[in-house]
């Protein structure tokens, strides 16, 4: 069984990564169900495993390490934060390319919902639409598996203040730029947006 849980405040980072680190070894030691967790954070800029200093421009906010996969990546109000506690073992999906291709098609599913077409890459991970003939990234992708428990995830563009991106390089992808569903027109409530999230997780999941 997967729960769901969904904050409502604005959620610290290191909080969060504190209470997903102990809920993966709940669900590791068959003490815990499976956990969808729905949030926003305060503005702040995150590093992956693949993070140079290059890709830092201004620290407009505060930058926090993490053993995530990926580079730089901004996260704030106005974005659907996504962190999913499964284990791929239970399912029998131990396979990390598989388990980003079905995160892709979770979040192309849901965003056809909107009229949005987003596709994935497999060079650049992430969700990727086209604005009137350039290529910008609505959904940045960055997963960490331990014991095959899966943690961290998928950030979401909604609504967030897009100037923020300016302070880094978003991925490591400096001629490629970050987009919205409010950018492409699209408003939607973060309720609205997480019911539609659900009813597309349990179709892939």
């Amino acid at each position: 069984m997967t729960e769901w849980l969904i904050s409502n405040q604005l959620i610290d980072y290191n909080n969060a990564v504190e209470f997903m680190e102990a809920k993966i070894q709940q669900i590791y030691n068959n003490l815990s169900d499976e956990l969808v967790w729905l949030l926003q954070h305060p503005p702040l800029y995150t590093s992956g495993i693949g993070a140079t200093d290059n890709d830092i421009v201004e620290k407009l906010f505060p930058v926090h390490k993490t053993g995530r996969g990926g580079k730089y990546t901004y996260h704030g109000p106005g974005q659907r934060i996504i962190y999913l506690m499964l284990n791929l073992k239970k399912r029998n999906k131990c396979d990390i390319k598989l388990y980003i291709r079905d995160l892709a098609n979770w979040i192309i599913n849901v965003l056809k919902h909107f009229n949005i077409s987003g596709e994935f890459k497999e060079d650049r991970i992430g969700i990727w639409v086209n604005n009137n003939g350039v290529e910008e990234k609505i959904a940045a992708f960055g997963i960490r598996l331990r014991k095959w428990v899966t943690y961290h995830g998928v950030a979401l563009n909604v609504s967030p203040n897009l100037s923020h991106y300016k302070g880094i390089i978003p991925c490591g992808l400096k001629d490629y730029g970050v987009t919205s569903m409010e950018k492409l027109g699209v408003k939607v409530s973060l309720c609205e947006l997480d019911d539609i999230l659900k009813q597309e997780f349990h179709k892939i999941f």
